[in-house]
């Protein structure tokens, strides 16, 4: 097998090293003038100072004559001839593959085994301690270590390889002591290497959840990739949008051309006290491995340029993602700049399906045609779907499950600027005109094929332009728009996002358009709903500029201009006074919806909607006068509906109609208008008696 004669032939190495340490030993007992001292390692006695002090040299001559014999013996080049057979036959041996990748020579592996002896085998501990005359060093002192490999300490080569050669610089050995004098300071192959060595796969521990398998999804043209590696290009830069993938095309591409792929997240990467160990870590993993280091996104770490420059693997290539132009002053080494294409809805519904497998009675196009995600996030997306759906009894995945597994991918940078609402009114929730629900369903329409028309058909091309879709709601406070915005996302299947315009206007010059670029960044990477409620107060009309307030104040409204044409997403303005958006952002946007205060019938129907199914009616409730007699927008229907209920639910737990005009009255005190009579017509009388309160 190829693992047993891998290990094998590393056996065999460390077999020649123990023939020269029974030969340094057998030397070093030769010239030792007290061979049965049992405190030997723990005191120097005079004797031993005056032997010390009568040497002209401590170091072995540089034909090797300390160790009494050459780098190659009868027993090294047995055990090369057995590993070259076994090559012959197919087999992978891993010594020779690891000195192959990192460009070792024959000095560096003999001490890279060595310093792997004491890993191997517990005897070499002790015997390491007598050759460095110290009991309590286990390990080859680089003394020893050269000693044994026939190498000088005077020797220029020796010292460099163990100071600055390929076996420190690709961290296969560590030089421990740095305190101590460079010849008694000792020699260690880490864990992972000794791991690797003997057959073991598994990374270390430091870079769990740093590291990831390559998604097994298969997506994109990676053929113009693969020519660039077959060309020997090792270092490249994919720029992904929104809907393509970087990580998933390298991955191809490094496959196809004999590769295996290792995934670096940069990001958590970017949140670790000691980056720079752990990409060196990476680097070397990779190495081990013989694949291709994917890292990113690479705007995580675009302000350490040290750890840009550390992200090289030759000769295994480095591929980095992120959705960031590429900065020359990142690193020294210009990397292959590849622009990933955005994938079409059609691919999405393909991989959709493939994740999903055999979906009867369910259309998998129409359920997640509104989600932009990348083709990894499809796969996982699909994943959690079915998950959901272990909660239902028949375990049937449907388009409700799809929409939350979709929802799962959103990232949570949105969270801290918006607050998130998960919507749960559906279109048979409003009570609005006809020629209104219309416009807010080609709200919904748009939203829904904006990949199709704006990305697969191009209908919007040139200057940059993004493939949101951007709505108007206008009408007065209480009339549905906040409502309407739920409703449209929940038949989306997204979430609603809602700005809190307190934690984007600042006073500071420049401040609130860096607030509105954080939140059209997050929003960018969410699957979402963004509702500026109040827009006026950002999305105002320009003025004539008459001092430095008025330019400021138009710059602020030129680049809401601009980012308007950028955004992705789904947008919705609302403001109780249109008149004051600018008519720039007006024709920037897609649909404009106007709220009408309702009318008498709509109240009606209003009324009896806000009073609901569960609140118990008694028999005088009359609702046709309610929506006749008293002109109120949705929410303060809404508003003094709950008032009486609070009302009945100190009077019994029945509403009546006593209460109904009676909170009627309160909220026209809200809303600072008179009580009149002649509107509460036969049931002015209530409001003389008001119903009885406990206590």
């Amino acid at each position: 097998m190829t693992g047993d004669s891998s290990l094998a032939h590393v056996l065999g190495r460390v077999g020649v090293v123990e023939e020269r340490i029974r030969l340094l030993v057998a030397l070093r007992r030769a010239d030792d003038p007290q061979p049965d001292d049992p405190f030997r390692g723990l005191y120097l006695s005079d004797e031993a100072v005056d032997r010390l002090l009568g040497q002209e040299s401590a170091e072995p001559d540089c034909d090797g004559t300390e160790s009494g014999q050459e780098r190659h013996s009868p027993r090294l080049e047995e055990c090369e001839a057995r590993a070259d057979a076994a090559e012959a036959t197919g087999h992978r041996l891993r010594l020779r593959e690891l000195a192959a990748t990192f460009g070792l020579s024959d000095l560096d592996v003999d001490l890279l085994l060595v310093a792997l002896a004491a890993d191997l085998d517990p005897r070499f501990e002790q015997l390491f301690g007598y050759l460095n005359d110290d009991v309590t060093r286990r390990r080859p002192s680089v003394a020893v270590a050269l000693a044994l490999c026939g190498t000088p300490l005077s020797a220029s080569d020796g010292r460099a390889r163990v100071l600055s050669g390929p076996l420190i610089t690709g961290g296969l050995l560590v030089v421990e002591d740095p305190d101590r004098p460079l010849p008694g300071r000792a020699l260690r192959v880490p864990d992972r290497v000794v791991g690797h060595l003997l057959g073991g796969d598994t990374p270390e521990l430091s870079l769990q959840g740093l590291l990831a398998e390559p998604p097994p999804v298969a997506w994109g043209d990676t053929v113009p990739l693969e020519r660039a590696l077959r060309a020997g290009v090792r270092r490249a830069y994919l720029r992904e949008p929104a809907t393509g993938s970087g990580r998933v095309l390298a991955a191809g591409a490094l496959s196809a051309t004999g590769y295996g792929a290792v995934l670096f997240d940069l990001t958590r990467l970017a949140a670790e006290r000691e980056p720079l160990q752990l990409v060196d870590a990476a680097v070397r993993e990779a190495r081990l491995r013989g694949a291709g280091l994917v890292a990113g996104p690479l705007a995580a770490v675009s302000d350490r340029p040290a750890v840009l420059e550390s992200l090289h693997a030759e000769p295994q290539p480095v591929i980095l993602v992120g959705d960031a132009a590429w900065d020359p002053a990142w690193t020294t080494r210009p990397p292959l700049l590849v622009d990933v294409p955005a994938s079409t809805s059609a691919e999405r519904s393909t991989l959709w399906r493939k994740a999903l497998g055999v979906m009867n009675g369910l259309d998998v196009e129409a359920a997640t045609s509104t989600f932009r995600l990348r083709p990894e996030q499809v796969a996982r997306a699909a994943g959690s779907a079915r998950v959901q759906a272990t909660l239902t009894p028949d375990g049937k995945v449907t388009s409700s499950h799809l929409g939350a597994g979709a929802r799962a991918e959103n990232g949570s940078a949105l969270d801290r600027l918006a607050r998130r609402v998960e919507p749960v009114v559906g279109w048979e929730d409003l009570v609005l005109p006809d020629a209104v629900l219309l416009a807010l369903k080609e709200v919904a329409l748009r939203a829904k094929h904006r990949e199709q028309v704006l990305g697969d058909w191009a209908m919007r091309p040139g200057a940059g332009r993004g493939h949101g879709v951007a709505a108007l709601f206008a009408g007065d406070s209480g009339t549905g728009k906040t409502m309407s915005a739920e409703v449209v996302a929940r038949a989306l299947g997204l979430d609603l996002y809602v700005v809190d315009l307190a934690t984007v206007v600042d006073k500071y010059v420049g401040e609130t358009e860096k607030n509105l670029e954080r939140i059209f960044t997050a929003a960018a990477g969410v699957n979402g709903v963004l509702l500026f409620d109040e827009a006026d107060a950002v999305f105002g009309r320009r003025s004539e500029v008459k001092d430095a307030h008025d330019r400021y104040a138009n710059i602020e409204s030129a680049y809401l201009l601009q980012r308007m044409e950028t955004f992705d997403g789904l947008a919705i303005l609302a403001t109780n006074l249109r008149a004051n958006i600018d008519e720039a952002f007006t024709r920037r946007l897609d649909v404009v919806v106007d709220f009408p205060l309702p009318d008498a019938a709509h109240r009606r129907v209003l009324w009896d909607r806000c009073l609901g199914r569960t609140l118990a009616r008694a028999g005088d409730i009359d609702l046709p006068f309610l929506g006749q007699a008293f002109e109120l927008a949705g929410g303060a229907i809404r508003s003094a509906a709950v008032t009486a209920a609070y009302l009945a639910a100190d009077d019994g737990g029945t509403v009546t109609m006593t209460h109904l005009v009676t909170a009627v009255q309160r909220e026209y005190r809200k809303l600072g208008r008179l009580t009149l009579q002649s509107e509460f017509g036969p049931y002015w009388g209530m409001l003389t008696t008001p119903p009885r309160t406990g206590g």
